[in-house]
């Protein structure tokens, strides 16, 4: 989100947001009554947060192995040298592969964890020796085999919106 002040969200964008993650497919006057505001205020709204960037995109999260990649892996990447050049260089590669589900730019040890989704296991070798490893700015790759994806946004369903993830965190 934007640091500027001018572009910060009030509690009304947050809550076009938060409904937007539990359903992207909602209607306008259906956001609008959850919103309490008018329709059209809904529409400039999200228009607004677009532009800000703020509201990236609105899809459908589908099940991979429906659609034949049955397979998932998070792949950890040590790159040799962190010149930002380099860096986005290799950031281009990898985003333009076809089974990349995701990219994380890391600070830490680690400096790249990618989601992939593969057909099976030899596909994922494949990729992961050929396309991700082979590249000369590699030191090293570990590769985690997913087997379960047990949280994602889905669980935020259960929270009252983002006012309630902002607060401390607390013990017990």
């Amino acid at each position: 989100m934007p640091q500027n002040p001018q572009n910060a969200l009030d509690r009304i964008d947050e809550q076009i947001l938060w409904e937007l993650v539990q359903d992207a497919r909602i209607q306008n006057k259906d956001l609008a009554q959850r919103c309490g505001i008018a329709p059209s205020t809904v529409v400039n709204r999200m228009r607004r947060l677009h532009e800000l960037g703020a509201l990236r995109a609105t899809h459908a999260r589908i099940d991979l192995a429906q659609v034949g990649l049955p397979v998932q892996a998070m792949i950890s990447v040590k790159l040799r040298a962190q010149a930002q050049t380099e860096v986005r260089r290799y950031t281009d590669k990898v985003v333009a592969l076809p089974h990349v589900v995701n990219v994380f730019h890391l600070g830490g040890v680690t400096d790249f964890l990618i989601h992939v989704a593969c057909a099976d296991t030899s596909q994922l070798r494949d990729l992961v020796a050929i396309k991700i490893s082979a590249d000369p700015a590699v030191v090293s790759t570990q590769t985690h085999v997913l087997f379960e994806h047990i949280a994602g946004a889905d669980h935020m369903g259960r929270l009252a919106g983002y006012e309630q993830i902002r607060e401390p965190i607390v013990a017990g």
